[in-house]
């Protein structure tokens, strides 16, 4: 009896073990064959998420077993889930029922208009585009607004993160309360001695943005010059404001590289060639940088400013049309030298 003892234990020592790395494997060992994002949408059930994982799993008949267990068809949670090497069964189950889905990335950029940007945006959405529009729609409608277009101003150019199942009301809170967060009392206070309205310091910023290219090196000084022009009565003239004019005629299906003659006289309230004073809102959404520029102004006496060939992205300025016009003429010989069109 003493002798069988030892083999008992023995026994029960390998049976322990297989059937707990049997249970190891099944619930807790690795089963990622590859990294990936998994989406679920609200209208799914356990045939959909297994096949949507099973590029991802190794082994996708303990997985799915798991699955069952563990209920996940009856409490699943919809989202963009990452499934990464080193992940078990339970892990990922668990993971997919309490929702705790990884986050996408957004670049909003200098987009002419909302609805670009929200064509662009709603492609890493769980949202029909188009329901995500009228949604934002009625959102500024309840703001007083015509349409989500007049919503630009509560836009930045910059890179944000969204769950996957975001919705309208919750994106646009994100960048509300960041506006609100911008908008303090020190800006307040300049926006009241800059003698502009909120719509016009977005408007300008949105020109003082197209006209630098982004950089903050001219920003304040372009502001300046716009300023300038603005009051002494002048038409901007800002090229941006005429390609922008011919973008919205066209939908933006038409990119223009080069401002001919034949676009200063478009139609539009935004066309700085056409029209005195600034235009009634932003061509395009723009980055913080810009609307501060606005309220901080460059004190200066500039009324011209000309692309400068030898300086790619930079500006020359000037307060003489003469020597405007020799900066002028150079620019246009550059442009004419690489058949730019």
């Amino acid at each position: 009896m003493k002798k069988a003892i030892p083999v008992i234990i023995l026994i029960v020592i390998v049976a322990g073990g297989f059937f707990g790395f049997r249970f190891y494997a099944k619930y807790y060992k690795n089963n990622i064959a590859k990294d990936g994002y998994v989406l679920i949408s609200n209208k799914a059930n356990l045939g959909r998420i297994l096949d949507s994982a099973a590029q991802y799993v190794d082994d996708k008949t303990s997985f799915e077993t798991v699955a069952r267990e563990k209920d996940l068809e009856k409490y699943f949670k919809p989202g963009r889930y990452h499934f990464r090497k080193g992940m078990g069964n339970s892990e990922l189950v668990n993971m997919i029922k309490a929702g705790n889905q990884a986050e996408n990335s957004f670049r909003i950029g200098d987009f002419g208009d909302v609805y670009q940007m929200l064509g662009k945006v709603t492609k890493k959405t769980e949202s029909d585009s188009l329901q995500f529009v009228n949604d934002l729609n009625k959102i500024a409608l309840k703001k007083g607004y015509s349409n989500a277009e007049d919503l630009k101003k509560y836009f930045f150019i910059d890179t944000y993160n969204f769950f996957w199942t975001v919705t309208p009301e919750d994106f646009f809170s994100k960048f509300e309360k960041q506006y609100n967060e911008f908008w303090n009392s020190e800006r307040k206070a300049k926006e009241q001695q800059s003698g502009l309205t909120r719509d016009q310091i977005y408007a300008l910023a949105s020109i003082v943005y197209k006209e630098s290219g982004g950089k903050p090196d001219e920003m304040k000084r372009i502001a300046g010059l716009y300023l300038n022009r603005y009051r002494k009565g002048m038409k901007l003239q800002s090229d941006p404001t005429v390609i922008y004019a011919v973008n919205k005629e066209t939908n933006f299906k038409q990119p223009i590289k080069r401002v001919f003659y034949k676009y200063l006289s478009t139609p539009s309230p935004y066309n700085t060639y056409a029209n005195k004073g600034i235009p009634p809102g932003p061509i395009c959404i723009v980055d913080k940088n810009s609307v501060d520029a606005v309220l901080n102004a460059e004190n200066n006496n500039y009324i011209f400013m000309c692309a400068d060939p030898s300086r790619f992205g930079y500006h020359k300025f000037t307060d003489n049309a003469e020597e405007h016009a020799i900066n002028a003429k150079a620019y246009q010989d550059w442009l004419n030298s690489r058949n730019i069109k």
